[in-house]
């Protein structure tokens, strides 16, 4: 882990594989010190974004990587800290006149939502570059879209993609919500390791089921006092409704650092890397007594990585 941006892409390549937290904090309020949630998958000469949060192309510049690169992208759920980044994505992508379309894999609802960044870029496409004549590239023609559900399993590239529904939302099995809304933890089986991304979850046992045996274990985390006291401070006149919504979501739809550990634990997995850290503020003795917290319950090597980490 560490070295220069250009150096860990060269690395990354070399070895055959590396997994990137491009943005660590979590969301959705926006932090001076950690970028929003996302991350860089590195498969041999094939890259991937696994979530993408509000600039994403920058961090994934910052990592020495460039945006024709990336193959296609992951979304995990569709909370805007997750998926902010993707307008650019494409935005840039479509402007620069990237020739290969981009896959975006995410759950249901990701065609509308792609539908709707496609639709926001088609006035500045028509524009191009403001020269009378100019064909312009439909941004539609520039993106393809595949929506994963509960036990999604494909090969993509040199590894193989499973995906199950999470605990992240609370809708009743088989209602209209849970088949319109869902939640997805993914593991990426690469030739020569395995990676399980919880992406925002609960205590899940078909998380732990995925995740059995993984190399590594990228999980999200919650420092729930920390996060309350930045929602205090970001909106100071939430309705009480709100907040005890709020409250409901952030207590039960996340993993605290026991919940980590136990997950990591009963997965057996090699080791743990913590990211998505709603609480990211906190200063480096709070960070070290939640890690002490993990490692009550996972014996294994544990990291609250931050922005450009690369494991």
């Amino acid at each position: 882990m560490g070295g220069t941006p250009s150096a860990i892409a060269r690395d990354a390549v070399a070895e055959g594989g590396a997994f990137i937290t491009l943005g660590t904090m979590g969301g959705p309020v926006a932090d001076g010190k950690r970028s929003q949630p996302a991350n860089l998958l590195v498969a041999g000469s094939d890259l991937y974004i696994v979530d993408a949060g509000d600039g994403t192309v920058q961090q994934l510049a910052k990592a020495g990587f460039q945006l024709p690169q990336v193959r296609a992208v992951f979304l995990s759920h569709l909370h805007v800290d997750h998926t902010g980044g993707l307008s650019a994505i494409l935005g840039l992508r479509n402007q620069t006149k990237v020739a290969v379309p981009l896959v975006v894999y995410g759950p249901p609802g990701t065609r509308e939502l792609v539908a709707g960044i496609v639709a926001s870029m088609r006035p500045a496409a028509l524009a191009g570059y403001g020269i009378p004549g100019q064909p312009w590239d439909d941004p539609a023609a520039m993106v393809e879209v595949v929506e994963m559900g509960d036990g999604f399993t494909r090969t993509i590239g040199t590894m193989n993609v499973r995906a199950v529904q999470n605990t992240h939302y609370d809708f009743v099995p088989g209602s209209a919500e849970d088949r319109a809304f869902k939640s997805l933890s993914l593991r990426f089986d690469l030739p020569d390791r395995s990676i399980l991304y919880t992406g925002d979850t609960g205590p899940s046992p078909a998380v732990e089921k995925l995740a059995r045996g993984v190399d590594l274990l990228v999980s999200e985390m919650i420092d729930i006092d920390a996060t309350l006291a930045t929602v205090a401070r970001n909106s100071p006149n939430m309705p009480e409704k709100a907040k005890a919504d709020l409250v409901q979501h952030l207590t039960t739809h996340h993993l605290t650092p026991k919940d980590v550990g136990l997950l990591a634990r009963r997965a057996g997995a090699k080791a743990l890397v913590v990211t998505h850290f709603a609480g990211g503020t906190a200063g480096p003795e709070r960070l070290s007594a939640i890690v002490d917290l993990v490692r009550k319950t996972y014996s294994g090597p544990v990291t609250l990585a931050k922005d450009l980490d690369r494991f």
